[in-house]
């Protein structure tokens, strides 16, 4: 391609809206342009990345056995009915209506309508196992969309299912994935790491992100010089080890806190340390009210509340829903004399060993001193709810303090079980004539969060610095003029690389400033500089985008930098 023919609209100031590097640096490279909050055009250079991403990913697809089809964008409501999540999806599932009132989505995922195929086509174990997946554009509704292509309305990504006879099976085939969504990793350039998540609207028993680590990712990441690795949301806490230091259990005693409501505003007030207290919090689960106890100085995690109460939706308590369930405004409420209150109470474990501790009195402008578990309360459950701090052991080894870093998500493994295929009732015969639910796998990466996260990860103060599997063009040439001498040798090399290579020739009537500052722009791994001083040395000036200097090399060996 020679430049002149090319559309690559670029622009020299930094968009005013664009809130990441990659948003800033992919719009001035003219790789896309934003059309409406959340939607994005991806233009030409644009499209050449993600579909070289694209080829990359079906390629290992393909290497363990999968196999590409296309579904529907449109789906039918029945089908997400069947599973329970046409309500639980909530607001980000986009609802639209047919001329004839029938309701539809657009797809955000696609496990409802891969497990409808496959319930109807497979009948037997001898058709397992099975693995399916496709390239589809997905949408959801998201309330703030930022980030650019990251966080977008509408999105390219691969999804694939996965149907199992065994759980043995299903496991083994999980392993395969993870390996393949790691070689993915690696053939893109990227430093990453596969960290345990949640499971969050896909569901399942298990699942895995794959995240890049970048200063600039959206989300935190916990990991452990033993391996241990898992996302903010499903980080472990350890559980206090040895027995409780009991010392003297001294008798209840209720203080007056006049509109002190914070476990700070207390602390002060007492002269007591916030780990000594017992922070207490009134949950919604599926709109039943439970009451969660953590230490002073601790936080829930929301995600780990939920997969413990089991429930689908969860949320803080308003005021008013407070003072109705325990008589109290908000800030006094504790653990204790809840006999006619009828709430359970979930502890963390970071309650276990407070001895003597203090929280709310359940009375306005109270708070109760020296609260011992089992003696003035028993929590029905008692488990790992809280978040991860810094300075925490690690939950596997013990011993190693949990670093944190910042990452971007591109990929998603889930095991999901018989989640789907139950519901659904898709079933097929084993070798005894019974009938089973299939052991399903998904297995989701976003194609154009790829291309954004590459970016992320690799560009410096003048632009996009590719790796070569993905560049839109492998090499750039920049004759210093495009005439003469210059523009036959010029023409030559671009002749010899074109069958080798992808590689654009800047033919534009540009000082050769210009060029170089948009060659780093967009990132070309390899720039071939054509001047009447090299062409007197019968050679040409290479440069790789990631390296400062440049060297001369022979126009006879100009192939060489190809290897």
């Amino acid at each position: 391609m020679k430049y002149t023919q090319a559309f690559i609209p670029t622009v020299k100031e930094t968009p005013s809206d664009a809130d990441t590097i990659s948003q800033k640096l992919m719009l001035r490279a003219g790789l896309i342009r934003k059309l409406s909050s959340g939607i994005y055009e991806w233009l030409p250079l644009g499209l050449i990345v993600l579909k070289k991403v694209e080829q990359i990913i079906r390629e290992e697809m393909n290497k363990i056995g999968g196999q590409e089809l296309l579904l529907p964008a449109v789906l039918p409501k029945e089908l997400w009915v069947e599973t329970g999540r046409w309500e639980i999806y909530g607001d980000e599932l986009y609802r639209i209506k047919d001329r004839a009132g029938r309701e539809f989505c657009l797809g955000p995922t696609h496990e409802e309508v891969i497990t409808d195929i496959v319930r109807k086509e497979v009948r037997s174990y001898k058709q397992l196992p099975l693995m399916l997946y496709q390239f589809q554009t997905k949408f959801r509704d998201e309330i703030r969309p930022r980030f650019g292509v990251m966080r977008a309305k509408e999105f390219y990504m691969k999804d694939a299912y996965s149907f199992h006879a065994t759980e043995e099976d299903a496991a083994n085939y999980y392993k395969i994935v993870f390996d393949a969504y790691s070689r993915i990793c690696v053939k893109c350039g990227f430093k990453y790491c596969p960290v345990e998540a949640t499971t969050g609207a896909i569901g399942g028993s298990s699942s895995h992100e794959f995240m890049v680590v970048a200063d600039t990712g959206e989300e935190e990441i916990i990991s452990c010089d033993c391996g241990y690795g898992a996302n903010i949301e499903k980080a472990e806490c350890s559980r206090t080890e040895g027995k409780r230091v009991l010392g003297e259990i001294k008798d209840l005693e209720e203080i007056y806190t006049p509109n002190l409501k914070t476990v700070d505003e207390v602390s002060k007030f007492v002269n007591e340390k916030p780990e000594k207290f017992i922070k207490t919090l009134i949950y919604l689960a599926d709109e039943k009210p439970v009451m969660v106890i953590v230490r002073g100085d601790m936080e829930i995690n929301e995600e780990k509340l939920k997969y413990v109460l089991k429930c689908n939706q969860i949320a803080l308590a308003n005021a008013e829903t407070v003072e109705k369930v325990l008589g109290a405004p908000v800030g006094f409420a504790g653990p204790v004399n809840l006999n006619d209150k009828n709430i359970d109470i979930y502890a963390d474990f970071s309650i276990e060993n407070i001895v003597n501790g203090i929280s709310g009195a359940n009375k306005k402008d109270y708070h109760l001193k020296n609260i011992n578990i089992d003696r003035d309360y028993k929590p029905l459950a008692i488990a790992d709810l809280r978040k991860t701090r810094r300075g925490d052991l690690c939950p596997k080894c013990q011993e190693n303090h949990l670093k944190f870093s910042r990452g971007i998500e591109i990929g998603h493994t889930f095991r999901l079980g018989i989640k789907y295929s139950k519901t659904m009732n898709a079933t097929f015969l084993d070798d005894k004539g019974n009938k089973n639910h299939f052991i399903m796998g998904c297995y989701g990466i976003g194609v154009s969060r790829i291309v954004a996260a590459m970016i992320e990860q690799s560009h410096d103060e003048n632009g996009i610095i590719w790796n070569e599997t993905v560049a839109p063009y492998r090499v750039i040439i920049i004759p210093i003029s495009y005439e003469g001498k210059i523009k036959e040798v010029s023409d030559l090399i671009y002749n010899q690389l074109s069958e080798k290579t992808d590689v654009i020739l800047d033919d534009r009537n540009e000082r050769a400033g210009v060029k170089f500052k948009d060659a780093d722009l967009l990132g070309i791994p390899i720039r071939i500089t054509v001047s009447d001083k090299t062409i007197a040395e019968n050679g040409v000036e290479v440069k790789y985008r990631a390296e400062k200097t440049a060297k001369l090399t022979k126009i006879g060996n100009i192939l060489d930098i190809l290897k």
